[in-house]
C-alpha cells in the first residue's frame, strides 16, 4: 500500500511557516502585496481558503498535492468553477490569488499566471439562466477542444451548432452528453437523450439516460444530433422557443 507522504517532508518550506496560508502570505509580502487567506484547520499545510471582495466569488482555494510537490488553485463564482490550474512554483500564486480576491476579470487573472487557468466559463453575477447556459456551453467547447478526442469534439461542436439544443443546459456524465431545461436541470428535467462518443473507430451511441440501454448507433455526430433534436420533449421545445438561443 502506498502511504501518504508527511506534508512537512514534501513541503518543508511551508511547514516552517506553520500553514500554507502563512507561507503564501510570506511569499506575497516578499513581492510587496498582502493576501486575504485563511488557514484550513483540518489540513493547514496543504489547504488555504481565499476570501474575495466580490460576493459571488466563493469556494476558492489553494490546495497542495499529496504525492507530488505541486499546488492547485481553484476559484468558483456562484458555485460554478471559473478558474482552475496547477503549478509547481509557489512564487507565481500570489498575483493570481490577489487578482481573484480583488475582483480582477478572468482574462486579467489569466494574464498574470504562468499556467493555464481558464475553464471557458464566463462569470454570471446575477445567475441569469440564459447566460449560465451560454457560459456552460463555452466550458464544454473548451474542454472538447483540449481533449485528445476528435469524435467527442465533433459531438460538442455539432450540438452547440443546433439552436434547439444550444438553448438547453448541457452536461456530461461519464463523457456522455445530456441536456436539461435549466442549470439546475439535470436533477429535475426528465432525461430524454444521452449521447456517447466513440474513440477511434465505432459509432455514437444514443440512450435515454447515460446508464440506460442503447437505442441507436450512428456513424456521425450530425446524425446523433438529429436524433437528439427529435427526442426533445414538446414542453422543452416550447420553453426554448420562448427563450431564443444567444449567439456565441
Amino acid at each position: 500500500m502506498c502511504r501518504e507522504p508527511d506534508p512537512a517532508v514534501l513541503y518543508p518550506d511551508v511547514a516552517v511557516h506553520g500553514s500554507l496560508a502563512a507561507a503564501l502570505q510570506a511569499e506575497a509580502a516578499a513581492q510587496g502585496m498582502s493576501l486575504p487567506l485563511t488557514v484550513t484547520s483540518s489540513d493547514p499545510l496543504r489547504h488555504a481558503r481565499i476570501t474575495s471582495v466580490v460576493p459571488h466569488r466563493s469556494s476558492s482555494f489553494v490546495t497542495a498535492w499529496w504525492h507530488e510537490r505541486k499546488w492547485s488553485f481553484s476559484g468558483s463564482s456562484n458555485d460554478r468553477l471559473m478558474i482552475s490550474g496547477s503549478t509547481n512554483d509557489i512564487r507565481v500564486l500570489p498575483r493570481v490569488i490577489r487578482g481573484w480576491a480583488e475582483g480582477a476579470s478572468l482574462d486579467e487573472i489569466s494574464k498574470t499566471a504562468t499556467f493555464d487557468l481558464l475553464t471557458g466559463r464566463f462569470e454570471v453575477p446575477d445567475n441569469n439562466p440564459a447566460d449560465v447556459i451560454a457560459s456552460e456551453w463555452q466550458c464544454l467547447l473548451k474542454d472538447a477542444d483540449d481533449a485528445d478526442w476528435p469524435q467527442y469534439r465533433a459531438l460538442i461542436e455539432s450540438a452547440h451548432a443546433e439552436p434547439k439544443l444550444r438553448r438547453l443546459y448541457p452536461y456530461t456524465s461519464h463523457w456522455a452528453l445530456g441536456f436539461a431545461e435549466k442549470p439546475e436541470g439535470p436533477n429535475f428535467t426528465p432525461p430524454f437523450v444521452s449521447i456517447s462518443s466513440p474513440r477511434g473507430t465505432g459509432n455514437y451511441t444514443i440512450r435515454e439516460r447515460s446508464n440506460g440501454p442503447a437505442l441507436h448507433y450512428v456513424a456521425t455526430s450530425s446524425e446523433a444530433i438529429t436524433i437528439a433534436v427529435d427526442r426533445i420533449p414538446a414542453e422543452l421545445l416550447q420553453t426554448t422557443s420562448e427563450h431564443p438561443a444567444q449567439d456565441s
